[in-house]
């Protein structure tokens, strides 16, 4: 009974003393990016970053749009702003024997977007940015046959526009709309690739930016 007692007592101090390092590691962390330390939030976020690169789909979170965030790379880190980058690609079902595009890239890196912004800004351990510029890269063909990535959409996010968004009931283009991310597509439904958002310290710009603007269209030539 004794020997119970002591073997018990053993495993509350050692699971104690756990409990007491982790909190004085994340209390840590936290002072460090209080502080405005880059190192410090860049290692949190390349870590949450290389979880997400190896985690199962998560439950009610579609196959395509997960592979697109396991795709991401953390491009700059500023004290209250971070910049990534991932791949979009577009959906296809076989319809009466043909390969169909459902949902082409711009519209699969729209959904990637919204979902990554939520992730950056709201489910990184210890780091609470002020904002996230998301740009959304896809394969082009040149005339060649060559697949070369050029960016399709970009977007700046900024917490203070989306605190009181409906992350749940919101579909994708009207997040884009919101937060006026940066896109061209002609009138008959092409794709063009547009020039990321300036980046100017952590603030994203729209300034410098060759046409369309954000969120406008193209005319076909």
């Amino acid at each position: 009974m004794v020997y119970g007692i002591i073997v018990v007592a053993i495993i509350v101090l050692l699971i104690t003393y756990v409990i007491l390092q982790e909190t004085r590691a994340q209390m840590h962390w936290r002072g460090l990016v209080a502080e405005g330390n880059v190192e410090a939030i860049r290692q949190l976020l390349e870590g949450e970053i290389a979880s997400w690169h190896t985690e199962r789909v998560p439950k009610n979170v579609p196959a395509l749009l997960w592979h697109g965030i396991q795709t991401v790379e953390l491009i700059d880190v500023t004290p209250d702003a971070a910049r990534v980058n991932c791949s979009a690609e577009g959906e296809y079902s076989l319809v009466e024997g043909r390969r169909v595009e459902t949902s082409s890239a711009l519209e699969e890196g729209k959904k990637i977007t919204m979902k990554l912004a939520d992730m950056v800004l709201y489910e990184v351990p210890n780091v609470k940015l002020d904002g996230v510029q998301i740009d959304v890269y896809t394969s082009f063909r040149d005339e060649g046959g060559r697949s070369e990535p050029r960016c399709i959409l970009s977007t700046r996010v900024e917490r203070r526009e989306v605190e009181d968004f409906d992350w749940e009931n919101t579909a994708a283009p009207e997040f884009i709309e919101l937060t006026k991310g940066r896109y061209a597509i002609s009138s008959n439904g092409a794709i063009h690739a547009v020039k990321p958002l300036a980046w100017d310290n952590g603030a994203a710009r729209n300034a410098d930016q060759p046409e369309p603007g954000p969120t406008q269209g193209l005319s076909e030539t």
